[in-house]
């Protein structure tokens, strides 16, 4: 019996923060779908390496999502070379830890400039393109979206941000037969969660949660998870599935968080001092090398 054809088939799907880790992954298994795919990102050697793995048609654009003129300039770019989108997918994401008190102010800006910023921008910038497509928007939110954690202050803000816009979206363009998804991902075997891990207030941190809810996911299951939630033009998709339970109770989340923090912060700052980590991982690092050299 014939393997049905993927609706991704022929249609063009950008992805943003697609240089490394889950974007990577989500072009991989779109492309062996059938997609033509519009790599993102602000590496440019990086993303050509990972165009040039694709199975199928794929072409990059070095581009940060905060730039307004700049992605305008890679979307015009993209629907000549590779026609409209139907498919968005908001990925793009950095992250920073440590105490908020002792934060740098231009590092905190930055992961809610491009978590939350880079993400409307994003959603702007392709927004005309899904109205003749009636196309999908994904956007990638977290468990942070949800339970707010300690030292995590910037990337929890821009989380649950992305998630409210992305509600809002929603209902401001169904009627247009637009479609907006919102990816509630864990842990997930990234660069950025590995760096992570070198951190021991957040090492910790993840330390001390549930069995279930510490437990990190190979990026290609969770990519493959969220390009079948985008054949399905699904509003919510949850990696690992037991996520969505975590709706129902997340109105008790925060004094739980709150208490068991009371308890556990002292505690682990006696042994081992809290510090700030920067932008965490590979994507981050470039991310602050970029920004730097714009600066200047």
């Amino acid at each position: 019996m014939p393997v049905p054809r993927s609706p991704l088939h022929g249609r063009t799907a950008v992805v943003t923060g697609a240089a490394r880790g889950l974007g990577a992954a989500m072009a991989q298994d779109l492309t062996a779908r059938g997609a033509k795919v519009a790599l993102i990102g602000r590496e440019e050697s990086t993303l050509a390496r990972v165009r040039d793995t694709l199975p199928g048609a794929a072409r990059c654009w070095s581009v940060d999502v905060t730039d307004d003129e700049g992605m305008a300039r890679a979307a015009a770019e993209i629907r000549a070379v590779l026609g409209p989108p139907s498919v968005v997918v908001a990925n793009a994401g950095v992250a920073e830890g440590g105490p908020f008190s002792e934060s740098d102010p231009r590092v905190w800006r930055r992961v809610v400039e491009v978590n939350l910023i880079g993400s409307a921008i994003t959603a702007r910038t392709f927004l005309a393109d899904l109205f003749d497509t009636h196309g999908y928007f994904l956007q990638v939110a977290s468990l942070a979206s949800i339970g707010a954690a300690p030292m995590m202050s910037a990337y929890c803000a821009s989380k649950a941000g992305a998630e409210s816009f992305a509600h809002a979206l929603r209902a401001e363009v169904a009627h247009r037969r637009v479609g907006v998804g919102i990816a509630y991902i864990n842990w997930t075997d990234t660069d950025m969660i590995r760096d992570a891990d070198r951190y021991a207030v957040l090492r910790e941190l993840r330390g001390h949660m549930p069995p279930p809810a510490r437990k990190v996911y190979p990026v290609a299951q969770v990519a493959g998870r969220l390009v079948t939630a985008i054949e399905r033009r699904r509003p919510s998709v949850y990696m690992p599935r037991w996520l969505r339970a975590t709706q129902l109770v997340r109105a008790a989340m925060p004094p739980v968080v709150t208490m068991l923090s009371r308890r556990e912060l002292p505690r682990l700052a006696a042994s081992t001092p809290f510090e700030t980590t920067g932008l965490l991982g590979a994507g981050g690092r470039a991310d602050q090398a970029g920004s730097s050299t714009t600066r200047s």
